[in-house]
């Protein structure tokens, strides 16, 4: 069956074009005049036999033939060529635009918007450097209406997807005030950047950038944990320490992100009991599997593995989980080997068998946005490409 869309875009070009070509006959007095004013008529049948027929392209093609350019179905016009791109033939989309736009009888409105269809066109056909020419054209005036708005959408798009993040940034940055939800991909931005500077040994200057992106988004993970990873690189633990303490108050989602840079700046200024005491804050912060086996661990070191039961047991009758689980029964096994038991309890090995195997097929990670699954933590998600949307999964089945 036809798209109702399809549908809805042909029959509004038949009735447009029999309008225009009966309004056009009755302003002509000669024969002739009425007889070729039939013309596009008879197209429109034909054009609409070939729909009744379900035979979409051959009725697209006349009606396009039919329809003479003029100001007043521009409309119809564009539409079709948006009908072309969403059925994924921009390349037919791009040919009526560019059609379009030869024809000197647009309106300069009308002229621009036509360049932003097919910068469209062009970006659905993978040619970005004459989409990029097209769309900085639109907006290299100071007006700012709705067509100049949304040039500079598909052009920071574009810039991101060529990871050209600086030029992004750019044009985005003045748009802040009337567009705050681009705060967040920005902040990404600067925390792309603010690697680069890493790799380049530009630490100070990578510094000011994830500064600049906490003031954009006091939430982005990233940036905490970039600054925490310099200061480590620097020797400086207490102010790494200071960087995921935030990170937990802004973005508690991303504790468990967290955890092995947190460790490291504790073993870094030797302070293994403040490490133990802060995974006891953590776990009344956010009583999370990674931060409970992480702790259980600790107190497994200090104070043996009957303690480290015990706690460990207390703290899953609160919030339990599977991971949570798993470790419990490798505590236990422990415990039966320090008791002189050359082999633990057949039972006990069976269940630990069964929760690894359901731990292995576990998803880590998830979009909050389109719920696209991934091991590691990534902070542009792949499949709707939004930033920061992917999150440790946490609960029962979590991390």
């Amino acid at each position: 069956m036809l798209d109702v869309v399809l549908l809805i875009v042909l029959m509004a070009a038949i009735a447009i074009g029999y309008g225009l070509g009966y309004r056009r006959a009755s302003r002509r007095a000669s024969f002739n005049a009425r007889s070729s004013s039939q013309t596009p008529r008879r197209e429109y049948f034909v054009g609409l036999n070939y729909l009744l027929n379900e035979q979409p392209d051959e009725a697209i093609h006349t009606f396009i033939q039919a329809l003479e350019v003029n100001s007043e179905n521009v409309d119809t016009h564009i539409a079709l060529g948006k009908l072309f791109r969403t059925r994924g033939e921009a390349d037919k989309a791009a040919r009526i635009h560019q059609n379009l736009l030869a024809r000197p009888t647009l309106s300069p409105q009308q002229n621009e918007q036509v360049q932003l269809e097919l910068a469209r066109d062009f970006i659905a056909l993978g040619v970005h450097d004459r989409a990029q020419r097209l769309l900085r054209g639109i907006i290299e005036t100071p007006q700012q209406d709705a067509q100049r708005i949304s040039a500079k959408h598909l052009l920071v798009d574009l810039l991101e997807r060529e990871k050209a993040w600086q030029e992004a940034l750019d044009i985005l940055l003045p748009m802040l005030g009337q567009q705050p939800r681009m705060a967040r991909p920005a902040a990404h931005w600067l925390c792309e950047i603010a690697q680069q500077e890493i790799q380049q040994s530009s630490r100070s200057l990578a510094k000011r950038h994830l500064k600049k992106a906490l003031q954009l988004d006091p939430a982005c993970a990233r940036a905490y944990l970039l600054l925490a990873e310099l200061e480590i690189d620097n020797g400086h633990h207490h102010p790494a320490i200071a960087q995921l303490e935030a990170l937990a108050q802004h973005a508690p989602a991303h504790i468990p992100s967290m955890l092995p840079t947190l460790e490291r700046a504790y073993w870094l200024g030797n302070d293994i009991d403040d490490y133990k005491q802060h995974l006891s804050s953590l776990v009344e912060q956010a009583p999370l599997t990674s931060v409970i086996i992480r702790l259980s661990e600790q107190i497994r070191q200090q104070d043996g593995v009957e303690e480290a039961i015990r706690i460990t047991g207390n703290l899953l009758a609160r919030a339990p989980s599977l991971g949570g689980l798993d470790h419990l029964i490798e505590l236990y096994i422990e415990s039966q080997q320090l008791e002189g038991r050359t082999q633990p309890d057949e039972r006990v090995l069976l269940l630990k068998h069964h929760t690894h195997a359901l731990l292995n097929n576990r998803t880590r990670h998830r979009c909050g946005h389109c719920g696209f699954s991934c091991d590691t933590l990534e902070w542009q998600c792949p499949s709707c490409r939004r930033w920061g949307t992917i999150e440790p999964v946490t609960g029962v089945e979590g991390e």
